[in-house]
Parts: structure tokens; C-alpha cells; sequence
């Protein structure tokens, strides 16, 4: 795997920064989930540092083929690289594009064009966007370029809020080189833990209960995870008789949890996927050495869910405050979002999982979603899994907007699928794009946009598209 910058690479960061330091009119488009709002955050902070007034905006991928260019230069961060964004651009139009999503031109396209256009995409210099290297990692290196190495622990935040550690259990590639700059710059610590969702916040007998990768007998049971921790002699109330969490415990007492669990998903799995269950219970975390001990933002995996929170409840604006460092009001502006964001997925989740929405096909599961909003049904798909069969994904449908009736489609699967060598993302696209609609992302969580009359085409596409390729049976 590459760490190192490759040279022609290097070159277009260069022309990138020459690029906009001539710029005096800028806009930065940006995507609606945490690497889009750490990549302009990131940009928006070099064009602070550097004295250049621009604007920004979060937006979904839906939006940008009818994108007027009416800007000097126009920068497109976490997107661009799959849509047509050039198609109104003018002979006096300047794009960059800094993407890690499979793009729609060759490198050689700003040749066949008359205005210019700067594209960085990771793929054109070998590196795998999935990965290796994340959005705000491509924005990160630019800021790099201009001395701004202080930035790379939101890289590193980009890169774990787009699960770029799920596969491996750790960043790796041009992320493993953002983190080392992290690391020298003070900023973040990594270390091997158990694989825990809510290591600084959230009680560990709920942390546990939430285990969804595969179905436990403590999944969604609450009462068997603390029978767990009892027969482990892990306390439940810390130093502070406040609700133990992850963070308080000491190796010797994580090391038996570590084994319990894995016994447990050995246990449920077939034969073939016993080698990928250690990477289910432990992988390295991320700890930002500059936020409060015990609080959300110490962990990258808190963290980036916060960001998501605000980009999805259309508050970008407090989380581009946050990662920028203007945080007089906005931390509480965060908390409020934050816990609103919660209330609503608990009680669709809580909705969904009573009322045996969850449809099983052959090779897939689904939900209707309608009534949910479409930038949250992919998360709600994800924490429902565990009401389903941990061997299927799980696909949400919703209607897009009010003013859209196309469908938004969202799908979540265990990690142990991903293992396994399926990459979801490809396939959904292909299947999307049959149907006139398109789609795209990781191998665990993609999406797609749909017309609505398509839905059992998709379904049925879908389930064809996996037969065989799924171990059902243990």
C-alpha cells in the first residue's frame, strides 16, 4: 500500500494550491456526512489562513448534475468525481475536484475541455479510495502542501467516519501516513481495544447490547450483558459511581471480555468466517488528544456520528463551527442536535424492530422506510440489522424529499460480508444504474437513488446479483 505521495500526485497538488492562491471568487461544494464536512472544513480553513473570502455548502449527490459553475473557482470535496458536475461550467470556469469515489472521466479529460479543470481522485495514482484514502485525507494532503499540518487529525476523523477501518480493523495506506502526522503533531493516539461503539460515553452493558455484526444472545439484551460482566467480575459503577464505560477498563479485565466474545461468535458463525472473528472484536481506536477525557468528541467513532448528526439534521453550519475551532456556542449547539438525533433514530429503530418490518428474501432483507428521512435511513439500516439475519445485507427504502419522489436506498451488512470479499458499493451500482438511477459507495454501506416505480425490479436485480455468493448455512 502506498504512504507516500506519488509524484504526479505531488505535481497536482501543486497546480491545485498555485490554483487557488490566484483565485479571489471561491465556492466549495461539499457532501452531507462526516468526510464531507471534514473536507470543507479543512478547505475552508486554508482559504481562512490564507486571506480568501469563499462560501460553502453541504450538499447531497443528487443535486449536482444541474450544478450551475458560477464562481471563479469552484471546489468539489468528498464528491464530483461521479457526477457531471463540469456540465455548465464556462470557458472561464476553474474546478478542482478532490474525491476517492470511482470517477466518470479520465485523467486526461481537462485536455478535451476548454476551461480547466483540476480533478485529484485517488484512484489515478493507484490508491484504493475505499481504503487507503478518504476525502478529507485527499483535502488533508492539500492543506499539507501549505504548511498546515495541524489539520490531519480531521483526516483522520474523515477517514474513520467513512469506516475506511472497517475491513482492515485500523487506517492503512495514505491513512496510516495522515495518522503519523496526527501522532508527531500531538494530536491523536491510536491504540489496540476491543471494538465497542461509545468507548468514552455510552455504559458498557449498552455498548455490548448493540453488537450487531453477528446475533449474540446478548444482542438487544441488555439484561444477558450484564449477566455477562457479572460472571466477568467487571463492575458495573467506576471510581466516580458513575456507569462504567470502556475507557475505565483496565487491560487485565478487557483481556476475558476480548475471549468471552470471541467464543461466543465462533460460536454463531460458519467455518469459513472463524478467521475473520478476532477482527470483529478487536481493532485499533482513535483518541484526539485535544478534546476532554469522557466526552464524545475524544473518540473518532463519537466524533464522526456527532458530525453526522448535524449534517442530517441540516445544521451543517455547527458542525463546519466545531471542526474549525469556534466552539463559544456551538458545542452546545452540537449536544442539542445530538440528542435529537438520537430520540429520532431510537424511535424508528424501536418502530421497525416491534413490528417485524424486516422482509427476508433469498440473498436479502429490506424495509420499508417510508415516513423516515432519506440522509438517515442508512444509519437506521444499520442498527436494525441485529433485528434480522447478520448473514443478509439489509436495505432501506424512503422517499427522497417531498419534492422528489424518487427512492433513497440504503445498505448496511455485517463486516464479516466484507471480509468475505463482497463489495456491496459495486454491486448496488450496477444494479441502480440499470434501472436509470445510480448509486455507489463501500463495500459495507452504500446507497443509490432510484425511480419509484423501480423498487421490485431492484429488489429482484438485487437478489440475483447475490445468489451464490453469500455462506447462508453454518
Amino acid at each position: 500500500m502506498i504512504e507516500t505521495i506519488p509524484p504526479e500526485m505531488k505535481e497536482d497538488y501543486l497546480k491545485a494550491k498555485e490554483i487557488i492562491e490566484s483565485a479571489e471568487d471561491i465556492k466549495i461544494y461539499s457532501h452531507t456526512d462526516c468526510d464531507g464536512i471534514s473536507s470543507g472544513a479543512i478547505l475552508s480553513t486554508i482559504l481562512d489562513r490564507i486571506g480568501k473570502k469563499h462560501e460553502i455548502e453541504i450538499v447531497n449527490l443528487d443535486v449536482l448534475e444541474d450544478l450551475p459553475i458560477e464562481h471563479e473557482l469552484t471546489i468539489f470535496s468528498d464528491l464530483g468525481s461521479g457526477q457531471p458536475v463540469d456540465k455548465h461550467a464556462k470557458k472561464d470556469s476553474k474546478i478542482i475536484i478532490l474525491d476517492h469515489h470511482p470517477p466518470l472521466r479520465e485523467k486526461s479529460y481537462n485536455d478535451t475541455v476548454d476551461y480547466e479543470i483540476l480533478e485529484i481522485n485517488a484512484l489515478y495514482y493507484g490508491i484504493d479510495g475505499s481504503l487507503e484514502i478518504c476525502g478529507g485525507g485527499l483535502c488533508y494532503l492539500l492543506a499539507k502542501e501549505f504548511g498546515y499540518d495541524d489539520l490531519s487529525w480531521i483526516g483522520i476523523l474523515a477517514a474513520v467516519g467513512d469506516m475506511q477501518n472497517t475491513k482492515t480493523g485500523k487506517l492503512v495506506g495514505m491513512n496510516n501516513a495522515i495518522l503519523n502526522d496526527a501522532k508527531n503533531e500531538g494530536l491523536v493516539k491510536s491504540e489496540s481495544d476491543l471494538s465497542l461503539y461509545g468507548r468514552q460515553t455510552r455504559p458498557l452493558f449498552v455498548a455490548l447490547s448493540y453488537f450487531s455484526d453477528v446475533n449474540l444472545p446478548i444482542t438487544n439484551n441488555k439484561n444477558e450483558t450484564i449477566a455477562l460482566l457479572r460472571k466477568l467480575d467487571i463492575p458495573r459503577r467506576n471510581q466516580y459511581d458513575e456507569a462504567v464505560t470502556l475507557s475505565d477498563l483496565t487491560m487485565d479485565q478487557k483481556i476475558p471480555l476480548i475471549n468471552e466474545l470471541i467464543k461466543m461468535i465462533s460460536r454463531e458463525v460458519p467455518l469459513k468466517y472463524s478467521k475473520y472473528v478476532p477482527k470483529l472484536v478487536i481493532a485499533d481506536t482513535y483518541e484526539f488528544l485535544q478534546e476532554d477525557y469522557g466526552t464524545f468528541l475524544r473518540d473518532a467513532s463519537e466524533f464522526s456520528t456527532a458530525m453526522n448528526a448535524c449534517v442530517r439534521n441540516n445544521r451543517p453550519d455547527i458542525a463546519l463551527e466545531v471542526l474549525k475551532g469556534n466552539r463559544t456556542s456551538a458545542l452546545d449547539e452540537l449536544e442539542i442536535v445530538s440528542k435529537e438525533h438520537r430520540r429520532y433514530l431510537a424511535l424508528n429503530i424501536q418502530d421497525l424492530g416491534e413490528s417485524g418490518a424486516i422482509i427476508q428474501m433469498d440473498n436479502l432483507q429490506y424495509f420499508d422506510g417510508t415516513g423516515i428521512r432519506s440522509n438517515v435511513v442508512g444509519t437506521i439500516a444499520g442498527m436494525i440489522l441485529s433485528y434480522g439475519d447478520w448473514r443478509k445485507p439489509i436495505i432501506g427504502f424512503t422517499q427522497v424529499s417531498d419534492e422528489n419522489t424518487d427512492l433513497k436506498i440504503s445498505l448496511r451488512c455485517s463486516r464479516l460480508l466484507a471480509y468475505d470479499g463482497i463489495h456491496f458499493g459495486n454491486i448496488i451500482r450496477e444494479v441502480a444504474q440499470s434501472l436509470g438511477g445510480n448509486g455507489g459507495g463501500h463495500n459495507v454501506a452504500c446507497g443509490a437513488y432510484i425511480p419509484a416505480d423501480k423498487k421490485d425490479d431492484f429488489l429482484n436485480l438485487m437478489n440475483d446479483k447475490l445468489e451464490g455468493r453469500l455462506m447462508l448455512d453454518n
